[in-house]
């Protein structure tokens, strides 16, 4: 009597097959998507974001935590982005608008590190979205203007936070105007509502003032998620600033402290503020 064959031998074709899923169907493995885990589709960007709306890479980690701060990062620079108004004036406009510019003596960077190296450069946007940012507007009381825009995330894999910076640098004939545009911009954008309204800071000892606002935000999900941004202007340079932390974001907006905001974005200015050579 014949004994029947074993039902596999690897011989020369390999090892036993895995089972099939899906009833005998088999499928390529499916793409992981990004995200909060357990989504089933990516976050969806920030209605009034337009090409701001990808989300940014998570900070160092990994957690649930470092994705959420990215996603709600995405949401403020996409209101940034906005409120990013103030824009370049053609050559032939500059004439129109007669004298009494300053003279161009700073420009704005984009560092590889900000605050002393806490936050590492993540993505320079000043030659895509920046540039988008100020194509196709006029503004007479501004002129030669360029943008400096990018963000960072946190040297830290313990504590993630995303800073971002939105700002150009140029000649203004209006500071205090341009600081004013760029808050309201953000804060007419579809989605995002006015929590705490602008305030003046200046914060001791600079002499310089800057405007500080919070707004809020719903995010995917429902959430609703706090945003609090400061912005300065001088005669050359123009930006806003915001710290995204998971802390920072689920805030009440009436204790945010705009005062260390506002010392903060100080500090940004001076590192990314630099004279011209």
């Amino acid at each position: 009597m014949s004994i029947p064959p074993p039902p596999h031998s690897p011989g020369s074709y390999g090892p036993p097959p895995q089972p099939v899923p899906y009833g005998g169907q088999q499928y390529p493995p499916h793409p992981q998507q990004q995200g909060y885990p357990g989504q089933h589709r990516p976050p969806q960007p920030y209605h009034g974001q337009g090409g701001w709306g990808q989300p940014p890479m998570a900070p160092p980690g990994g957690s649930r935590t470092g994705r959420n701060v990215g996603v709600i990062a995405a949401t403020v620079v996409g209101l940034m982005a906005v409120g990013f108004v103030v824009n370049r004036v053609n050559e032939a406009g500059a004439r129109a608008g007669g004298s009494g510019f300053p003279a161009a003596r700073y420009r704005l960077t984009v560092p590889k590190t900000l605050l002393g190296g806490a936050y590492q450069l993540s993505e320079d946007l000043s030659q895509t979205k920046g540039k988008e940012a100020l194509k196709g507007t006029y503004d007479p009381k501004s002129r030669n203007l360029q943008p400096a825009t990018a963000r960072y995330t946190s040297a830290s894999p313990t504590q993630p936070g995303v800073l971002a910076l939105s700002g150009m640098y140029g000649q203004f004939k209006d500071p205090a105007g341009s600081r004013r545009k760029m808050l309201q911009g953000a804060a007419d954008s579809n989605g995002a509502r006015m929590a705490i309204p602008p305030k003046e800071i200046t914060p001791a000892g600079s002499g310089i003032t800057l405007t500080c606002q919070v707004l809020t935000s719903v995010q995917d999900g429902g959430a609703t998620a706090t945003l609090p941004m400061c912005a300065w202007a001088d005669e050359n340079t123009s930006a806003t600033v915001a710290v995204v932390t998971a802390e920072t974001a689920g805030q009440n907006p009436a204790s945010v402290d705009l005062d260390q905001l506002a010392g903060t974005a100080l500090k940004v200015r001076a590192e990314a503020r630099q004279p011209i050579n």
